[in-house]
């Protein structure tokens, strides 16, 4: 009796459990999976989730070609796909349910946000029952039905112009001839043309033909092979040519080309790096991004906004409805205080010369030109930059792509001026205070050993006048050992050390580990000090504005022509006199490091300076930096820091004083 209860029992639970078992699915656990598989963007997934008829409808491949060129062609990113509400299932036919969902994504045209509805079918397949998608087109956007296609367009917005203080154009959207073969135009023996094409552009013919190859090209096509200059004479010889066309094209140009390369620097195609340092921030493989100077350092104001807009098309490409649209936002215009005639004089006066230059207003601050030598020509990169010119460029010694301005160097005497100002703030220095050493060599003590600091006129008694004329390196290393190094390191960072500057590293001390011989070589502009030609500059600042360091200025906007203070107070207003009638003599007096800057006319003040750029005090094959700091006495509207490499044997700093005078000459009247 007991085993036949024990049956019943066990007839119980397995009816209870088969009929558990035999339970239909649930249509939520579908739509949760299609909706994550969506988001993914994982389409074949989604196809293997659609009903039988669905998948009568279209085939795995169309369907995941079309989810494909459709995403891709609005650029969808950020998708955002979930189900909206409950699953209701047909109470009259439960083998149907339906579900809302919500999709928002970004695209070319904006933010898309919609919300739809999505049915469900109840299907069997080997015994086994499963909820499975009835799709149609109106799943990818509402307005699609059957036959219906997308379209969509961006539309590129106008880059700002960089604009110099006078409202004239350092970089802007110009017209270049793109010149264009189409290849079903060539002659037979297509060399005929290519060859002497190539010729004209500065290209080989190897290169010519590697556009005419790109997998896009067709025989009816218009191939844009490179760019050339409205005023280029040569234009004429190129469409001459059978085959060649040469339609105008708009392209970023750079009317002062090599003289302010480095300072407007270039825009060019984005590649694979730039995307990634740019996601997120709507650029495509077809956009121009600035890479170098100042159209990178603004990038955002003068890019702007694409705009676009994506639609619904018949099949007979007639509009149906607009998915979403926004207007293009063009770039901004950037003024800067730059004055182009000061930069291309300075770089004509460069001449080649490796070097570098800035030039303030040194009443307020702004900068009026940053120069490199030698320079490239940014044009080349938006003409179409050949081989042979790239070539050119990275076999030159010399380096024309550096940006020199942006580093740091030994200033060299051209920091005394600075030295001495620090030493009668800190008590250490009196201006009349006479130094009396004997020969052009000096050490403090025997514990320099061999080393010693020499000068180059053999002056036995200097105060600080004569010190600044003669450029006495010993009268500014005993004052540099007298203050310490501590007050010399702090009061160097009132002048601005350490400070980041536009378009410039900042200058170093190199405090750590500084022993007595650098201190004192330090005083005099060697040793541990680098500073960068506008941070130079900037540190005459105080000499012309009550003892106030200026900070500099590179946006008219901000500007406005008026002073920003960096610092206050970096040294007194008496302290800043004495200074400026000193290097006023550096010029004016016969004996100066600068006299062959004076002009009775147009007086300068300054201080010329030669950095020893030496592996040890006996070397003998050290390259010399020369420099000269200068500015005009009378309402000072122009402050000219310039500095050439190797100028050991073309007379040191000497060699810049009638460079730097010529500017002058130029522009101040």
């Amino acid at each position: 009796m007991k085993n036949f209860y024990r049956i019943i029992v066990l007839v119980a639970l397995c009816f209870v459990f088969l009929t558990a078992c035999s339970e239909p699915p649930k249509p939520e656990s579908t739509v949760k999976k299609y909706m994550a598989a969506w988001q993914k963007q994982d389409f074949e997934s989604m196809y293997d989730m659609l009903d039988s008829k669905s998948k009568k409808s279209i085939s795995k491949k169309e369907f995941v070609d079309r989810y494909t060129t459709i995403y891709g062609g609005i650029e969808a990113a950020d998708l955002k796909v979930k189900a909206s509400g409950k699953v209701k299932q047909n109470e009259k036919e439960e083998e149907k349910a339906q579900s809302s969902y919500s999709v928002k994504m970004n695209t070319l045209a904006g933010p898309v946000d919609y919300t739809h509805k999505i049915k469900l079918n109840l299907e069997e397949k080997e015994d086994t029952e499963s909820w499975r998608i009835e799709w149609n087109p109106s799943h990818i956007f509402p307005q699609m039905k059957e036959g219906d296609k997308i379209s969509a367009s961006s539309i590129a917005p106008k880059r700002g112009a960089i604009l110099d203080r006078e409202g004239n154009p350092l970089a802007f959207n110009g017209t270049a001839y793109e010149v264009s073969i189409v290849p079903q135009e060539l002659p037979e023996d297509q060399s005929k043309t290519i060859v002497p094409l190539a010729k004209i552009l500065g290209m080989t013919p190897e290169e010519v033909q590697k556009k005419l190859d790109q997998p896009w090209v067709k025989p009816e096509y218009s191939v844009p092979i490179k760019k050339m200059q409205t005023d280029n004479p040569d234009i004429q010889k190129a469409v001459a040519l059978e085959g060649v066309q040469s339609p105008k094209a708009e392209t970023r140009l750079y009317p002062l080309g090599e003289a302010a390369a480095h300072l407007t620097g270039y825009i060019a195609q984005v590649n694979a790096d730039d995307l990634k340092k740019l996601e997120g921030k709507g650029y495509t493989a077809q956009d121009f991004v600035g890479k170098a100077g100042l159209e990178r350092l603004y990038e955002e104001q003068l890019r702007g906004q694409a705009g676009g807009v994506i639609k619904v098309l018949t099949s007979e490409k007639e509009e149906k409805a607009v998915v979403a649209e926004n207007e293009v936002v063009n770039g901004k215009d950037v003024k800067m205080t730059i004055d182009s005639g000061v930069q291309k004089s300075i770089y004509a006066q460069l001449n080649g010369d490796v070097g570098t230059s800035s030039a303030i207003h040194p009443k307020t601050g702004e900068v009026l030109a940053l120069v490199n030598s030698p320079a490239y020509n940014p044009n080349e990169y938006t003409l179409g930059m050949t081989e042979a010119v790239s070539k050119k460029w990275r076999d030159n010694p010399k380096n024309p792509s550096l940006n020199r301005f942006v580093y740091t160097y030994a200033p060299g005497s051209v920091l005394k001026p600075i030295t001495a100002a620090i030493g009668m703030e800190n008590g250490t220095l009196n201006q009349n205070d006479v130094m009396n050493v004997s020969g052009k060599s000096w050490q403090k003590d025997k514990s320099w050993g061999k080393y010693t600091v020499t000068r180059v006129s053999a002056v036995p008694s200097v105060n600080l006048e004569k010190a600044l004329i003669y450029s006495d390196n010993i009268y500014f290393a005993q004052a540099a050992l007298k203050m310490g190094q501590e007050p010399f390191v702090n009061s160097l960072k009132k002048f601005g050390f350490g400070e980041d500057l536009p378009l410039a590293n900042p200058s170093t001390i190199g405090e750590e580990g500084m022993t007595e011989v650098q201190l004192a070589d330090s005083g005099y502009g060697q040793g541990k000090i680098e500073m960068s030609p506008l941070h130079l500059g900037i540190s005459y600042t105080p000499f012309l504005n009550n003892g106030n360091l200026l900070k500099p200025q590179i946006l008219q906007d901000e500007s406005a022509g008026q002073p920003t203070v960096l610092k206050e107070n970096v040294i007194s207003e008496e302290t800043a006199a004495i200074l400026r009638d000193d290097m006023s003599k550096v010029v004016s007096n016969s004996a100066g490091t600068a006299h062959d800057a004076y002009m009775a006319k147009l007086p300068l003040a300054g201080k010329t300076g030669t950095a020893e750029l030496k592996a040890s005090k006996e070397d003998k094959n050290g390259m010399e930096l020369g420099w000269f700091v200068a500015y005009n006495t009378e309402n000072p509207s122009l402050l000219v820091t310039m500095m050439i490499e190797d100028v050991k044997g073309r007379g040191g700093s000497h060699y810049l004083v009638p460079k730097v005078k010529k500017v002058f000459e130029d522009h101040v009247k």
